[in-house]
């Protein structure tokens, strides 16, 4: 009997321990259980947040990606709206010029720049306006102080053909001398180069598409403006700046074509004539003192053949200076003696003489207000007045 009663106690005794160590072992696994628990809601919190995050970049790298296709490109322009009022003709206002420029820079040394123009508002048939490329290029770094350029670009010479943007200059229209001799504004196709060797020194040179003049030899007319233009005689331009001085600019031209009528004189003239070669010679300087600035420009063609020199116009001269004075940021006033003969081959009187004063009103270093009046003498006898606005960006 008392066997059996401890026996019975050892069993009870046995079970209890085995159950308090089960009991044991259930609440450790229990904790385990919630630690792993905890881990995995922290494991799980923390990949959310990573995927937001990568959903944050790969939306900023998509914002990137579509920024950087533009992040070379460049967009500027110019415009000015002129208003004339002449004693012998009726006064018109007239949106001369809409300008956009576009520019994309491929690497650090190869870009492209281009020029793209609205003339007098509206264009098409019958109306006054013209649509123009008047830039398209591709410029090339060499090496330093070595750079080229080819396509179509603006000729390298005066001092407007290059920079004519309303508020680099005084007067209204552009000058007569640099219009009509030039002549302003006088884009070619072909390729150029530029080396900027020391000290201030700049040197251009440009084989390119060239002019071509009606039996009238008028310079300005002979533009072709890279429109299916005829090229069967090249022009060949080189010019040298210095600008080593602060404020002094000095600059000088030289353009040699071949024949300037493109050799249509055989075909178009009454008479077989010589081919027409013709030489440009410009010269100009531009010295700043201050608030003080004079500019001054001599441009001259001449031309070869019986044709031209029959007209006169073998010879085709201009210049003219032009002193201003800017009182502060906001106004500036010049004054200006030109003088352009087209016909100065001829021994008759035929230049015309312009005197101007006026002044420009900057609303911002780059929107300009402009008013000036214009004398006309010589050849041309006539005066009035110019108003007029420009901008750039």
């Amino acid at each position: 009997m008392i066997k059996k009663t401890l026996i019975a106690s050892a069993l009870v005794g046995l079970f209890a321990s085995n159950a308090a160590i089960a009991n044991q072992e259930t609440d450790e696994l229990r904790k385990v259980i919630a630690e792993q628990q905890k881990v995995l809601a922290s494991l799980e919190k923390r990949l959310d947040e990573t995927d937001r995050k990568v959903n944050v970049t790969a939306d900023q790298l998509d914002v990137k990606a579509e920024e950087s296709a533009f992040a070379n490109t460049t967009i500027g322009g110019y415009g000015e709206l002129h208003y004339n009022n002449y004693d012998n003709s009726d006064a018109k206002i007239d949106f001369h010029r809409f300008v956009l420029f576009f520019g994309h820079e491929f690497s650090d040394s190869v870009r492209f720049f281009s020029e793209f123009e609205l003339e007098h508002s509206i264009a098409g048939e019958g109306k006054s306006g013209e649509v123009e490329l008047e830039q398209a290029y591709v410029e090339v770094d060499i090496k330093e102080g070595l750079s080229s350029k080819v396509g179509l670009f603006l000729i390298p010479v005066g001092i407007i053909n290059e920079t004519h943007e309303p508020p680099t200059f005084y007067g209204v229209e552009r000058n007569g001398v640099e219009k009509n001799i030039i002549p302003a504004t006088w884009w070619e196709a072909g390729v150029a180069f530029n080396y900027k060797p020391t000290g201030g020194v700049s040197i251009d040179g440009a084989v390119t598409s060239g002019l071509e003049v009606s039996d009238d030899f008028k310079i300005r007319n002979g533009r072709q403006k890279v429109a299916k233009a005829t090229a069967e005689n090249l022009a060949y331009t080189g010019r040298v700046k210095y600008t080593g001085v602060a404020g002094l600019e000095l600059a000088a031209t030289v353009q040699y074509q071949t024949d300037i009528t493109q050799g249509a004189a055989d075909d178009s003239f009454t008479a077989p004539i010589d081919k027409a070669d013709a030489t440009l010679l410009e010269a100009h300087a531009i010295y700043q003192v201050d608030n003080f600035t004079v500019r001054a420009l001599y441009a001259r063609w001449d031309i070869d053949g019986a044709e031209a020199k029959a007209l006169g116009r073998d010879e085709q001269t201009g210049f003219y200076v032009e002193p201003s004075y800017q009182f502060n940021e906001k106004v500036g006033v010049f004054a200006r003696y030109a003088e352009y003969d087209n016909n100065a081959g001829n021994s008759a009187s035929t230049a015309v003489e312009s005197t101007s004063v006026g002044v420009n009103y900057y609303l911002h270093e780059n929107v300009v207000l402009k008013a000036d009046y214009e004398d006309l003498g010589g050849a041309k006898d006539d005066k009035g007045f110019n108003l007029g606005f420009g901008y750039q960006f």
